[in-house]
């Protein structure tokens, strides 16, 4: 884990950026109020939730392609996120695996019937 850096007179960079968050600041407004760039405020937001257990997926450098116009069809939500469409893509994947709702998202119970 990396060191913690003090920024704004809060203990750490995360810090600073969750209550600047609280205070109604864009993502563009965090950045350039501590001077990092805007991936950078958003990868901080996320490493600052729940705790995340790297994936063998990730390990192994396994890669999925989506289809250019799923891709798009999310580009909207990923840009409201200041993230990629690929990165809402896996996000959205990891989180059906997480919370083990495969069959619900799918709903294909009545195709599974006799398998």
């Amino acid at each position: 884990m990396g060191a913690r850096k003090p920024t704004l007179g809060y203990g750490s960079r995360v810090e600073a950026v969750n209550a600047l968050r609280r205070q109604g600041l864009t993502t563009r407004e965090i950045a350039d109020r501590i001077g990092i760039p805007p991936k950078t405020v958003s990868a901080l937001e996320l490493g600052s939730g729940r705790p995340r257990r790297e994936r063998p997926s990730e390990a192994l450098g396994r890669t999925v392609l989506f289809p250019v116009d799923v891709l798009d069809a999310l580009g909207p939500h990923a840009a409201r996120r200041n993230i990629t469409a690929n990165t809402l893509a896996r996000r959205i994947v990891e989180m059906v695996v997480d919370e083990n709702m495969i069959d619900a998202v799918l709903d294909d119970a009545g195709e599974l019937e006799g398998l």
